[in-house]
Formats: C-alpha cells, sequence, structure tokens
C-alpha cells in the first residue's frame, strides 16, 4: 500500500498497520515521519524498541528475524526498526525481508519500521522492495521542490504562532528565506526554530530575517540544468557561486551545461529534418522535467544560437582543463557563469 506523506497524520489517527516503509532522500522528513509513526505506537502499547542498522554485506539478519518474534518479559508490544543507509540489503536480505514481510501479517504484538534512502527505478522493482509495499505502507518522501520551499516555511513559521508580513512583502521575505537555505531542509528547520527563540509570536519582519537567517542553502550540480532551462539567471549565479564554494568539480558542471546544449542542438536538427518533437525527445533520452523545458525553449531558440552556445561550451571545455581562450576568463568558474548565463537568457522566454 503506497501513502502519500500529507496522508500520514490522518492515517494514524485511524489505526497502526504492522509494517511502515519509508524511503526517500529528504532526512528531515524522513525523521518526523518515523517520530509521528513511532509516538503513534507509543500511545498504544508499543513500550519496547530495537534498532538495526544493515551495514554490508555480512550482516546477520537473524537477529532482525528473531527480534521481530520475541518479546521482553517487561513488554507486550514493541517496535522493530530496521534502517538500510544503502538501499541495498544484498541476496541474503532479500530473503530476510521478504521473510519479515511475511511474518509482520497479522502480527499485531510487533510493528516493523523500515527506513531507507531514495531508491532508483531498477531497486524499486525487486522483489524484496515489491513485498515491502505490498505487505505494509510504503510512504515516499520528496524533496520540498524549491516553487514549494516558501509555502513550507511559511507553514513552518504558522506552527510555532509566527507570521511574514500580507502580500507582496511577506512573498519577498519567504523568498529571501528560501534563497538562503534552499537544498538544505534539516537547517532550514534550524533557522525557523531559531526565529522562533529570538523573536515573540506574531509577525516576523523582512529586516529580521535578514539579520537571523544564515546563508545555509546547498546546491545540486544536477538541479542547475533544470535552473538554467527554466532561464532564472539571478538564481544561476547562486547556484554556480554555491557549487564552487563546496567545492564541486568544475568539469561536472561543464559537462552538466554542455550535455544539455549538445541534446537541445540534436534534437532541434531533428525536428528540422522533419522528426516530431516527442520523438526526437525520446531518442535523447530526455524526459521528466527537462522534457517540458526543452519543449517549451527549442521552439524560440534558433539555429545560430545553439550553434554559438555549442562553441561556447567547446571553449569553456578548453578552460576547464586549464587552456587559455581568446576573450573569455582564464579561471573556469568565471567561464562556467558567462556560459551558464548566456545559455539561460536565451531560455528566458515568456
Amino acid at each position: 500500500m503506497q501513502l502519500a506523506l500529507p496522508q500520514l497524520g490522518a492515517h494514524l489517527q485511524k489505526g497502526l498497520r504492522s509494517l511502515y516503509i519509508l524511503h526517500g532522500d529528504e532526512p528531515l522528513m524522513q525523521q518526523e515521519a518515523a517520530d509521528a509513526i513511532r509516538a503513534s505506537a507509543r500511545a498504544q502499547g508499543y513500550t519496547e524498541r530495537s534498532v538495526h542498522t544493515v551495514s554490508g554485506a555480512h550482516f546477520d539478519w537473524s537477529e532482525v528475524l528473531a527480534a521481530g518474534g520475541s518479546l521482553s518479559l517487561f513488554a507486550d508490544k514493541q517496535i522493530v526498526e530496521v534502517r538500510i543507509p544503502s538501499g541495498k540489503p544484498g541476496k541474503d536480505g532479500s530473503t530476510a525481508i521478504q521473510q519479515l514481510v511475511a511474518s509482520a501479517q497479522g502480527n499485531d504484538s510487533t510493528l516493523t519500521l523500515v527506513l531507507l534512502p531514495r531508491l532508483d527505478a531498477a531497486t524499486r522493482k525487486g522483489a524484496w522492495f515489491g513485498a515491502l509495499e505490498n505487505g505494509g505502507v510504503s510512504i515516499q518522501i520528496d524533496p520540498v521542490d524549491r516553487n514549494a520551499l516558501p509555502q513550507w516555511i511559511a507553514q513552518r513559521l504558522q506552527m510555532q504562532g509566527q507570521s511574514v508580513a500580507a502580500g507582496e512583502e511577506g512573498q519577498r521575505t519567504l523568498q529571501f528565506f528560501a534563497d538562503r537555505v534552499e537544498g538544505n531542509l534539516l537547517a532550514a528547520h534550524q533557522e525557523i526554530q531559531k526565529l522562533g527563540l529570538l523573536y515573540p509570536a506574531g509577525e516576523v519582519s523582512q529586516a529580521q530575517v535578514e539579520a537571523a537567517v544564515v546563508n545555509v542553502a546547498r546546491y545540486d550540480v544536477f538541479k542547475l540544468s533544470e535552473t538554467v532551462l527554466s532561464g532564472q539567471v539571478a538564481r544561476v549565479q547562486r547556484m554556480l557561486d554555491g557549487l564552487q564554494a563546496e567545492g564541486e568539480a568544475a568539469v561536472l558542471v561543464h559537462y552538466t551545461l554542455a550535455e544539455d546544449i549538445r541534446a537541445m542542438k540534436r534534437v532541434k536538427d531533428a525536428m528540422t529534418a522533419g522528426k516530431p518533437m516527442p520523438m526526437a525527445l525520446r531518442e535523447q533520452r530526455v524526459w521528466g522535467p527537462r522534457e517540458r523545458l526543452f519543449e517549451r525553449v527549442l521552439p524560440r531558440m534558433s539555429e545560430a544560437r545553439l550553434n554559438g552556445l555549442l562553441q561556447a561550451a567547446h571553449q569553456v571545455d578548453g578552460i576547464v582543463k586549464g587552456l587559455k581562450v581568446p576573450d573569455w576568463p582564464t579561471d573556469p568558474w568565471q567561464a562556467l557563469h558567462r556560459l551558464a548565463v548566456r545559455f539561460s537568457r536565451f531560455c528566458n522566454v515568456r
């Protein structure tokens, strides 16, 4: 059974199931979901808890299987928590998990909680994960999208009795806050709690937010692609500064930008030759958010601009590898800034 994270609270009010699976790459929200399940379990008499962390191929799964079938003299109900940080239980683990799922069915004395990272499509098709989803309540925990982050911050502020100004002023405050904490939800939560300690309940001004909230943003090089294609020039510059500060390899950033330019050029050439855009995009393995962005940008992207971007990407490739190119900065990150901003401005179509 699959359950959306926002539905968890209402689900727990109706009663507990014997098996829960939390999988995703957002530690804060996974922790909060697990805490909610544990709190509900404790309220219903699950007083004992054992935690098993799967570390390596030689993990002893017999301990987990035994824990599910034994209770101490002092507890009528227990929580058995299985953490698999790698998301790869291995062959023995796959068999053990399927046994664990079978033993959990109808077991009202043991609640099993399985914690996993984000899983790729191939892993989710495995027999062990299929057994978990069919036998328990599976909750996928996705990161908060940048567009949804201001609203998430506003909701968290409201939970501690605080708010921002109404209208455009408040939206500017939330956007500033989101820029400071993007990609780092755990730190965002801590910054929100800090505001609760520094200021009383009620409205928090933009000046107070700017004075209190430190820059804890963390950026993903692959999210940079979506930002460039969205034409968000200012955000592209912030992301590049952040990636450089975090020690990201310039060659990886260049590869991400260049691959989008090359893919866009190939799709454009295929369309010029008479292929429908959807077919050309599939052939170039462009799908998901990138597909929607390509569909928006390509009709307005001229051959001359694409050729110019392709040439610029080739020149920046040399700079990243230590070569000097006339009329270009010698510093790789400055060159990447110029390439990314040019590409993003061309994508900024309305």
